[in-house]
């Protein structure tokens, strides 16, 4: 659950009392301060605010130009609408298996599933830890393709030392509810390109670049003025959000650490963790044992659960209409992975009966 104070509750209801509810191009007073400061936060010139995380990630693949017959690669082991967003422009996506110290996509596994129809690689920031993505900007200019980064679960994140998405030619980010901030629903896309700002702008809108004169093909993907005044009191929580989420992780990882049978998760002095999941793995152990804990774990009230059970090469939908693929990377992590809470609300005796719990459970 997001924590939600009189702050957010305040904001929400002068729009609401005041107005504008919403503005024809997406361009209203809050989501325009809204867009202004995330930029500030994520280190980048422009931002575009949209109404989901999905919707920033289709807008993102539309502006690098991905149309139908073209290939955009991309990690299996992450929520669909990664996927989905490329088929919704009429891409293909291409698989590609997972680092299993990161749960991220392998930079080394990118290169053979280049063709002269790869448009855009989309690294993905699974659970908050960011992508590596050093390695995969060089292959990016080295085949002159398109990044788009889905950095949805990352808000707060580092990678060397600066926020992700900095390697990136657009970057997504969700604020639905579960994550590190929240607008409700909500996106955004952040990016230092001029041109792909102007493009999102209109795109993000009907194509519009002024009411009633649609100059493209566009969308409906106008964030509002609620979603927004939310948003600017989310974005002024979110540090102290992330470093209690910090704090929870280096508690858990510190009491789980003499653990033999638990993979913990990975993080370094390139790649820091924005903590939006706590993601181990459990040695030596089938799907069934794996599912087996997590429901003890359930039955003592921790918020255990499994990111992502189904990796999207398996799904029905992707295996019929884009072929089979083999990684083995990604399959086991899906067999073998739960996440523990790390929420900003948990007291430090709250991590501690998790933790220990666990280690009983095992």
């Amino acid at each position: 659950m997001p924590i939600i104070g009189d702050a957010e509750v305040n904001a929400v209801a002068e729009v609401l009392k005041n107005g504008p509810l919403t503005n024809a191009l997406g361009k209203g007073p809050k989501v325009t301060a809204f867009e202004k400061e995330f930029a500030e936060f994520a280190n980048v010139s422009y931002s575009i605010a949209v109404n989901t995380g999905t919707s920033a990630l289709h807008l993102a693949i539309v502006s690098a130009g991905v149309k139908p017959g073209d290939e955009v690669i991309l990690p299996s082991f992450t929520f669909v609408a990664t996927a989905e967003a490329v088929v919704m422009a009429g891409g293909k996506p291409v698989f590609v298996d997972i680092d299993p110290r990161s749960f991220n996509i392998n930079p080394n596994k990118i290169e053979e599933k280049i063709t002269p129809n790869t448009k855009v690689i989309m690294p993905v920031d699974l659970f908050g830890l960011p992508a590596d993505l050093t390695p995969i900007r060089k292959i990016a200019i080295d085949h002159d393709i398109a990044i788009v980064e889905d950095a949805a679960q990352a808000h707060g994140a580092k990678y060397s030392g600066k926020p992700v998405g900095m390697l990136a030619n657009a970057t997504c980010w969700s604020f639905y509810a579960s994550k590190n901030m929240t607008t409700g629903e909500g996106g955004i896309i952040t990016t230092n390109n001029d041109e792909i700002a102007k493009s999102l702008r209109m795109l993000r809108s009907h194509g519009e670049k002024s009411k009633y004169s649609s100059l493209t093909m566009g969308y409906n993907y106008r964030m509002s003025e609620m979603q927004a005044a939310l948003g600017l009191v989310q974005l002024g929580k979110l540090p102290s959000f992330v470093a209690k989420r910090t704090a929870n992780a280096k508690k858990l990882t510190l009491l789980l650490s003499k653990e033999k049978r638990l993979e913990l998760p990975y993080n370094s002095e390139v790649m820091t963790s924005s903590w939006n999941l706590y993601t181990v793995k459990l040695k030596d152990s089938t799907e069934k044992e794996r599912d087996k804990l997590v429901k003890t774990l359930r039955t003592k009230e921790i918020g255990a659960a499994v990111y992502y059970i189904n990796p999207i090469h398996l799904m029905p939908f992707y295996r019929e209409n884009f072929g089979l693929y083999a990684l083995p990377e990604t399959e086991e992590a899906a067999k073998k992975v739960f996440s523990l809470p790390v929420h900003p609300g948990l007291q430090d005796s709250q991590v501690e009966y998790i933790a220990q719990t666990l280690i009983k459970s095992l």
